[in-house]
């Protein structure tokens, strides 16, 4: 149970994280977000409009591939606004890991709408680009 906006985005930061043998797994985002969650992705100019499993698929494949090693994600900044049963975050973030054997990292924002169902919060939708988008 995610009792706090903040414990569910770091679990969401957390299914991401591949280090000390850590395997991610699919069912590790599905329980973060509700039904008919929406995710936008800035990338080279243009927005991507992705479901959670055409965003969790590719990443949990590239996690435990064996491409993208000793991985994470983390906040390295926070504000979130809670209204009744709704909260609205905006995450700072940066990653670090290897990719191909080569040192794989950047920074970049993620807007999260957050719902609290039955007293639980999960994730409505979710917006982010990196730095270097």
């Amino acid at each position: 149970m995610t009792a706090s906006p903040d414990s569910l985005i770091a679990r969401f930061f957390e299914a991401f994280d591949n280090r000390n043998g850590r395997i991610p797994d699919r069912a590790d985002f599905d329980v973060l977000f509700i039904d008919n969650a929406v995710i936008l992705h800035k990338t080279r100019g243009k927005i991507a409009v992705l479901t959670v499993a055409e965003f969790a698929d590719p990443r949990v494949a590239l996690l435990t591939s064996g491409r993208l090693r000793d991985f994470h994600e983390w906040e390295t900044s926070s504000s979130t606004e809670v209204f009744s049963k709704f909260a609205v975050r905006v995450s700072q973030y940066e990653k670090s890991g290897e990719l191909d054997s080569m040192p794989y990292g950047g920074r970049g924002t993620k807007l999260f709408q957050l719902v609290n169902v039955d007293g639980e919060w999960r994730i409505a939708s979710l917006c982010w680009y990196d730095d270097d988008a």
